[in-house]
């Protein structure tokens, strides 16, 4: 009996599976050995810098028919199968775990990674300045609510560096272990999940309480076994928790982003695509931001962001938050940044690491 054309297509595809399967192995071997130079050389076993030139020529060499996130999303899986080959990598992020947070480490480091959550933003910098762990994954701002000040306040005074970004795009569900929205009575979530869905719970549950968590999974978890509360969080959380999702995409922006940072020791390479994070405080004279900015505007160094934030400890005073575009490995953005140390009372900076694709 002749094979049909199925069968026959289905025969060459396994043929494909297998040679991948061979190269796949030959590739792990590479990076054992290149594991063991890292150990010898005292090198880090994740590099965001190399990371990123990785998947910046794998999009060039691909021709499709796949699409360009196919071919990262199975990249990055195999990129981090081959770090866990030449050492597992412990990251903490802000849990428990089915928190957006976890997401968006999962999202850049892959599934081959011992992922640790923690209770609090402070406990990830904590776990970090020890040494428990190799790298922390903490929000820093959403494109709707603004800033996170706890991980605003713990970078001012942490010795860590910046080592990377993350963008996630946020969808939230109502969830519960109700079957009926009109059963529920108080919903917790995070601050900033509560924030983002503000129009669509004054329509649909304006008598409901809003109650405050640490995270969105850690609501999750709270109001598990209740019939008359809801949480705010991801299809992840509600799978997580054996909650029912009792209204999908309930955020008011449907392109709502929150950035992570990736924090750790030492400093990324430069790449060509970087983006340099850092604070400074002025002196309380007029025109002194202005005169600040001056040695950006003068070598055409874009700034993304500007934003100032509160010192705690004195009252009415001011540091300004900026990220620009490149690397404080290159000429123009190393002479700038001289040029801003004597124009300051106070600068620091955070960290040059790669631009993250959904962000500026």
């Amino acid at each position: 009996m002749m094979k049909s054309r199925l069968e026959k297509l289905r025969e060459r595809m396994k043929e494909k599976d297998g040679e991948i399967i061979r190269l796949l192995n030959e590739r792990s071997e590479i990076s054992v050995r290149i594991g063991e130079v890292k150990g010898r050389e005292y090198i880090d076993v994740y590099d965001p810098s190399q990371e990123a030139r990785v998947y910046g020529y794998l999009q060039e060499l691909n021709c499709g028919p796949l699409p360009p996130a196919a071919v990262r999303a199975i990249f990055r899986e195999i990129i981090s199968a081959s770090r866990d080959l030449q050492k597992p990598t412990i990251v903490a992020f802000l849990g428990p775990e089915a928190s957006f947070s976890h997401l968006a480490a999962e999202q850049h480091f892959g599934k081959s990674c011992n992922f640790i959550p923690q209770p609090g933003i402070d406990c990830v910098f904590d776990e970090l300045e020890r040494g428990a762990i190799d790298w922390g994954v903490v929000p820093v701002e959403n494109s709707q609510e603004g800033s996170v000040n706890i991980t605003l306040d713990r970078l001012v005074l942490t010795p860590l560096k910046i080592r990377a970004e993350i963008y996630l795009r946020i969808s939230q569900c109502l969830i519960s272990s109700a079957r009926d929205l009109r059963s529920i009575k108080k919903i917790y979530s995070h601050p900033q999940a509560l924030a983002q869905c503000r129009f669509w719970l004054k329509s649909n549950l304006p008598k409901c309480a809003l109650c405050e968590a640490e995270s969105t999974a850690g609501a999750a978890q709270r109001v598990r076994g209740s019939k008359t509360a809801a949480a705010i969080g991801s299809s992840l959380a509600a799978a997580a928790s054996g909650l029912n999702i009792l209204a999908e995409g309930i955020e008011d922006n449907p392109s709502n982003t929150t950035r992570f940072l990736v924090v750790g020791k030492g400093t990324s390479a430069a790449t060509a695509k970087d983006k340099t994070s850092l604070i400074f405080a002025t002196a309380h004279s007029p025109g002194s931001l202005h005169c600040a900015l001056s040695p950006f505007a003068q070598r055409r160094i874009n700034l993304i962001k500007i934003e100032s934030h509160p010192v705690k400890e004195r009252m009415w005073e001011y540091l300004f938050f900026v990220d620009i575009v490149g690397h404080t490995a290159e000429r123009e953005v190393e002479n700038c940044l001289a040029e801003l140390k004597e124009k300051t009372t106070f600068l620091k900076i955070l960290g040059s690491y790669p631009r993250a694709e959904g962000g500026l």
